[in-house]
């Protein structure tokens, strides 16, 4: 397998788990090489309720998209909605020197100011997204590095997780043999998936259209600028045919799937079902009563949505430009056509966009989360995919990287290949001789101070095959020992190394490291 970035997107719905791996190549390129579905167990809402359940759920989807792709994953980005999530916008302010241009420090200073609001102890900030600037009044500026002023200004949009759902989600997710690199917003991921050039650059609502939930993401100029959750999903329609026929959840379920339409003439006009209840009653029942069923419940969905946006921007058909819906339940035949008629917006049916390789198994809506993780994965490296933008301004798709509470050095995640040391913590290397060349796999300890080259290579000691003389910024710390498997130990506890197949750390780290200090 070539040396490319391997990353995986870990989708924990209500009704489904899904788990895909990405592959990226040198140009931008993304490779779909692992897809597993299951049907999700010990989720309600985006909660877990079960975690022996939900772990269980997870190593399933998790194994069957590694026996698909042949690859290990050990790191993913994994998906997070519903009703404890919560968002807010914040204003944020910087003093700038006279005569100076404004330099990247003096943006994430704007930016940490912004994000210090007062916050409920019980939430942990997930995504902090950078709006629009202003410099001495100059409104609309998208980046203002370079630029002169004395007065820089910033709006966020601030997306906050209950910490203890969180947590819950974490247990599940480390019990099923992984570490995550970060949480990501269900409509924030949904979005980077289905959104085209022209949408990104206008004002946007996509909604995504779950089991337990329905997530809502309104983008302006390429940045996720409001997002909610409403409490209804698919899985509400099929209770209310559960209800009204009789008959068993699973089965409703399937009578919706195959027979029914958000829009009752949408049905097939002259099929009629036989229905067998609970009890062993059978009775008949047409495809255009079943959708009748089934249209109220969508509708209140959308009048939700309306109501949400409304009360938070404006009027829906005012604010936005078109609607694109998502997930699951969006596939419900008349769906597409009851939105258009509800929002009074134009509307359409978002499938993953600008990708290769299992396509067809990804390519629908149900799938745009869990490959849109795959998409943030990438934009968090500081690249923009090959065909993800069309051209247009990748920052749209960057968000202030922050600080990190997963032992990672403030500004971003470390790069696939190595790891470092929390906080407080130290590696132990289990294999390897101390002072051995920083290869694949190594691993850096407390002992040397920021900004520090890598030591020469040393006569002595294991040496990596192929590795060739390194000059850079070290994170902080001193080479400790090479482990050819990754494997070391914080704290006495074992760690995984990084998603994928050694990568090549010589190019990946001189450029990541100039992004962090």
């Amino acid at each position: 397998m070539r040396e490319n970035s391997i990353i995986v997107g870990l989708d924990i719905g209500t009704t489904k788990i899904t788990t895909v791996i990405g592959e990226v190549a040198p140009d931008g390129t993304i490779d779909i090489i692992g897809e597993g579905s299951v049907p999700s167990e010990g989720m309600k809402r985006g909660s877990v309720i079960n975690l022996e359940r939900a772990t269980q759920a997870i190593k399933q989807s998790l194994h069957a998209a590694e026996r698909v792709s042949g690859v290990r994953a050990w790191n993913v980005f994994v998906s997070v909605g519903g009703n404890h999530t919560k968002a807010m916008t914040s204003h944020g302010l910087a003093a700038i020197r006279r005569q100076q241009e404004i330099s990247p420090p003096d943006v994430e200073r704007a930016i940490e100011n912004a994000r210090a609001v007062p916050l409920d102890p019980s939430l942990e900030i997930l995504h902090t997204i950078p709006q629009e600037y202003v410099v001495d009044g100059q409104e609309g500026i998208k980046n203002p590095v370079g630029m002169h002023g004395v007065r820089l200004e910033v709006d966020v949009h601030i997306v906050a997780g209950s910490a203890g759902p969180l947590l819950n989600l974490r247990r599940c997710v480390q019990e099923a043999g992984l570490q995550i690199e970060g949480f990501v917003l269900h409509s924030l991921a949904s979005g980077l998936a289905t959104l085209d050039h022209s949408e990104q650059n206008q004002t946007t609502v996509v909604v995504d259209m779950g089991g337990g939930t329905t997530d809502i993401g309104v983008f302006k100029r390429g940045n996720l600028a409001h997002s909610a959750s409403i409490p209804i999903g698919g899985d509400h329609v099929t209770a209310d045919l559960a209800q009204i026929l009789k008959i068993p959840m699973e089965e409703a379920e399937k009578v919706k799937r195959h027979y029914g339409a958000a829009i009752p003439e949408l049905a097939d006009q002259e099929l009629t079902l036989e229905i067998t209840t609970a009890s062993g009653a059978t009775h008949a029942i047409s495809a255009y009563e079943l959708s009748r069923v089934i249209r109220p419940r969508v509708s209140e969905i959308y009048g939700l949505i309306r109501d949400e946006i409304d009360q938070a921007l404006g009027p829906v058909e005012l604010v936005a430009q078109s609607v694109v819906l998502t997930g699951g339940g969006a596939q419900l035949p008349g769906a597409v056509d009851l939105a258009r008629e509800r929002f009074r917006l134009p509307t359409r049916l978002g499938r993953p966009r600008g990708i290769h390789g299992l396509s067809d198994i990804v390519g629908d809506p149900a799938h745009a989360c869990s490959v849109g993780m795959v998409l943030y994965g990438i934009t968090q490296d500081g690249r923009v995919p090959s065909g993800l933008d069309d051209g247009g301004d990748p920052a749209g798709y960057t968000e202030y990287a922050g600080r990190h509470d997963q032992g990672y050095p403030q500004g971003g995640y470390p790069a696939p290949g190595y790891l470092t040391a929390p906080t407080g913590g130290t590696h132990v290397a289990p294999q390897g001789t101390p002072g051995s060349y920083p290869g694949p796999g190594y691993v850096v300890s407390g002992g040397q101070s920021q900004g520090q080259p890598y030591p020469p290579m040393p006569n002595t000691g294991s040496h990596s095959a192929g590795v060739p003389s390194m000059s850079g910024p070290v994170i902080g710390g001193q080479v400790v020992g090479v482990d050819p498997h990754a494997q070391v130990l914080v704290d006495g506890q074992p760690q995984r190394p990084p998603s994928g197949p050694k990568v090549s750390l010589m190019d990946r780290v001189r450029s990541l490291f100039r992004d962090w200090f």
